[in-house]
């Protein structure tokens, strides 16, 4: 399976901007996000690549996507009506290929040799099928990842069998239904913001759109479909996801990309120094 196109989704209202947002990496050159996920994907030898947006924003992401703009095609999202709708936008793009999927408010960091999105196209290409990433994911989490469930394959420690997919469940819920054998109490295989998936999942998603009177259709939904009509296998990715649209997630992707980065020492120095100086003024009050 030959995985030469990517869709990046960046139209959800309220998170359109993240992408546009400047970061320094691991190089110590200034970023946007849009960029750092750019080069993810052409990290993974991808280099088509269409980003989905929502209307009026174009002018901005062209801006953000620097020299990397030659190879993007930008498709609008016309109305918010949700992240399955949003990847439909692209069916023209893909055509009958297997396409990388991110989602721009996520920034990614290896623990491997291999960038987290080429690992994912490697299982992929192994298998023969729709792949998503997944992390072990704390139960405190679960209100912003969709969470899959399934017992290992054989002869692999890090794919899995997918049997069930639900978007954003309850702990409750959690623990009754999603708990995978050999993960931590209290931690779930959530998904990693990225997934190589089948043109069948376009399919899929037209059926969603086509039931109407349901709230809007997400990607997790659209996996459920798929996962009954061919093989869907989650890959537990060897490396960390940060998500943007969180509470200090700008914050925390950017110490852990420079944490990761030559300028280590100096961020680690200055982090001793914030803190020490907090303590003083704590004890001067």
């Amino acid at each position: 399976m030959q995985v030469q196109k990517a869709v990046i989704t960046a139209a959800a209202p309220n998170q359109n901007t993240l992408p546009l947002q400047q970061l320094v990496d691991r190089k110590g050159e200034v970023k946007t996000a849009l960029q750092l996920v750019v080069e993810e994907t052409t990290a993974a030898g991808v280099e088509e690549i269409c980003v989905v947006i929502r209307p009026g924003d174009q002018d901005a992401y062209e801006q953000a996507a620097g020299t990397h703009l030659g190879s993007i095609v930008f498709v609008e999202q016309s109305e918010p009506n949700g992240y399955a709708d949003a990847i439909h936008q692209a069916k023209s793009f893909v055509g009958d290929d297997p396409f990388l999927h991110l989602v721009g408010d996520h920034l990614y960091l290896t623990s491997a040799a291999v960038p987290c999105a080429r690992q994912l196209i490697q299982v992929a290409n192994e298998f023969e099928c729709s792949v998503s990433a997944v992390q072990s994911t704390r139960e405190n989490k679960l209100p912003y990842f969709g969470i899959v469930s399934g017992p290992l394959i054989p002869r692999r420690s890090d794919v899995y069998e997918v049997e069930r997919v639900v978007e954003k469940p309850t702990p409750t819920f959690a623990e009754q239904e999603l708990v995978t054998p050999g993960l931590r109490s209290g931690h779930y295989l959530g998904f990693f913001g990225m997934h190589v998936l089948t043109s069948q999942v376009m399919a899929a998603i037209e059926q969603l759109l086509a039931e109407g009177g349901r709230p809007k259709a997400t990607l997790s939904d659209a996996l459920a479909i798929l996962s009954s009509r061919q093989r869907y296998l989650a890959y537990k990715v060897h490396g960390s996801r940060y998500n943007l649209g969180l509470t200090y997630g700008l914050l925390n992707a950017q110490l852990a990309i420079g944490l990761s980065g030559k300028d280590r020492d100096q961020i680690l120095t200055e982090l001793v120094d914030l803190l020490a100086s907090r303590t003083e003024e704590e004890r001067a009050k």
